[in-house]
């Protein structure tokens, strides 16, 4: 993942509301859930899952999600390798602004490469990256197949498919690993919420 700066003649401004600050009103602190894992997996039910149970306890919250940033900021990119490193380090950047501003911000990437996902980890203050692997199996993740596309990558329809014909990394240190062909998805929320009270993003204001 590439961070090479272009542009010249900048500098970085720091605003006069720091995280200290945005803790005391928000009542938790910032954080970048990274939610990742094959297509299938659950990745999105999950965030969506966990960021209701936030949202319900009052917390500022943003889910990015894979197919929605590529209908605009990533509308330019494809799925080589090359385009799925770029989609990957512009959602980083995304989510550590959002985190920037209070929020607790959620994705829900396939993001297949380590060095990606341990790109967007490196932007982040230690603490407050949170990579959550979405684990289900190959086989479940096609028996599922909610949008039909291992169907069409079987078929030869889809180039590049992440677990058909490329490849997934599968995450070697996650913060959180939940079993999404094991347990169903409150389960799997409770779980993603006990860790946030347990490293201290929820701590404030009764949480």
């Amino acid at each position: 993942m590439t961070r090479e700066i272009k542009s010249t003649n900048i500098t970085r401004t720091e605003g006069d509301v720091d995280h200290e600050a945005r803790v005391a009103r928000n009542g938790h602190r910032a954080a970048i859930l990274w939610f990742t894992g094959l297509s299938g997996a659950g990745k999105s039910t999950l965030a969506q899952a966990v960021e209701k149970e936030l949202f319900r306890r009052r917390c500022q919250t943003y889910i990015l999600d894979g197919d929605n940033v590529r209908f605009g900021l990533n509308r330019d990119l494809g799925f080589s390798p090359d385009d799925r490193t770029e989609n990957i380090r512009r959602i980083s950047e995304v989510a550590k602004l959002l985190m920037d501003a209070g929020v607790i911000c959620l994705t829900a990437f396939i993001s297949p490469y380590r060095a990606d996902r341990d790109g967007a980890r490196e932007i982040t203050p230690k603490g407050r990256f949170i990579e959550v692997y979405c684990k289900c199996s190959l086989e479940e993740c096609e028996r599922r197949d909610p949008k039909g596309l291992y169907k069409k990558a079987r078929a030869g329809e889809i180039p590049e498919f992440t677990g058909i014909s490329a490849p997934y990394e599968e995450p070697e240190n996650a913060e959180i690993v939940v079993e999404t062909d094991k347990h169903d998805v409150q389960q799997c929320a409770r779980q993603v919420v006990d860790h946030l009270g347990g490293a201290g993003i929820l701590e404030t204001n009764g949480f």
